[in-house]
Parts: structure tokens; sequence; C-alpha cells
């Protein structure tokens, strides 16, 4: 298990269905994302609710995360203002963390253990989500795809 700094989380979403993954080259699913202020983990399955629950055995993006600090600093750079992170369709804002370190390293949230996998690489669709450009600037830091390791619930921190 990876030593990592605590990680608070800011943010919980899921979204009973998909919008961009497996719409190559036709519009965007209308599902909306869901903000919580919890959420259950299943291992192996990924997050109760969510559009990845259950998908495939071992599927690397049970649940996906996004760093606050990245969504800001994106933000600032393409002046856009009033939007959630929430446009990212990224599971977990987190804090305190860089995310492409936990990358092939086990680690815990509030009990909950997880397997970084891989980063989640920014799609095309990100420009239409966030803004133009977006995909760009989240380029090496648009997330990180992870697999459940154990049951619990994880809470947005106070």
């Amino acid at each position: 298990m990876a030593t990592t700094p605590p990680i608070a989380i800011e943010n919980i979403f899921i979204s009973p269905g998909h919008n961009f993954f497996g719409h190559h080259a036709t519009p965007p699913g209308e599902h909306p994302t869901v903000e919580l202020r919890e959420v259950e983990c299943v291992a192996g399955q990924g997050l109760l609710g969510d559009r990845f629950f259950s998908f495939k055995v071992n599927y690397p993006g049970q649940v996906t995360f996004l760093a606050a600090e990245v969504f800001a600093e994106v933000c600032r750079q393409l002046a856009v203002t009033g939007k959630s992170p929430g446009v990212t369709r990224r599971n977990l804002i987190t804090r305190g963390v860089d995310l492409n370190s936990l990358i092939g390293q086990e680690f815990e949230i509030q009990g909950v253990c997880f397997a970084g996998v891989a980063e989640c690489s920014p799609c095309h669709w990100m420009n239409a989500a966030l803004a133009p450009g977006a995909e760009a600037a989240l380029y090496g830091q648009g997330g990180l795809r992870a697999r459940v390791l154990s049951n619990g619930w994880l809470r947005v921190d106070a």
C-alpha cells in the first residue's frame, strides 16, 4: 500500500449512463451527473449507482479521480468560471495528492482501498463539456483510473 499524504474528497459524482463513452462519431448522451455527499464503494465493481458499476471484470476505470487543483488551474487558463468539476464526469474530486503518482500503486482513502491503474486521459469531449482547449490543457493531468479493492463508504470532507 502506497504511503500518501491525506487525500481529501471535495466532490463525489456519479452518472447512471454514458454520455461520451461509446459515442464516438455520434452526439453525446444526456445522462445527468449527480453530486452526492457519500457513495458506497463495492470491491471489484465500483461506485454503486454509477455507469461503470459492474461494467466488466477487473475494469480499470471502476472509479475515476481528478485533482481539484488541476481543475482550478485549467479553468484559470481557459478563463472558465462557474462550472462544476462534475462536467469532467470524473467520480471523485480530490485535493492533496499528485494523482499520477498513484498509477501502479495501491492506496487508501477513508478506509477504502484502491489500485491506481492508469491516467484518465482527457478526450475531445472535454472541449465541449468544459471549454475549447480543455483536452490539451488536461493532457498529462486528466486524472486517475482505479479499481476498487475493498468495500466501504466515501464521504465529502467537511
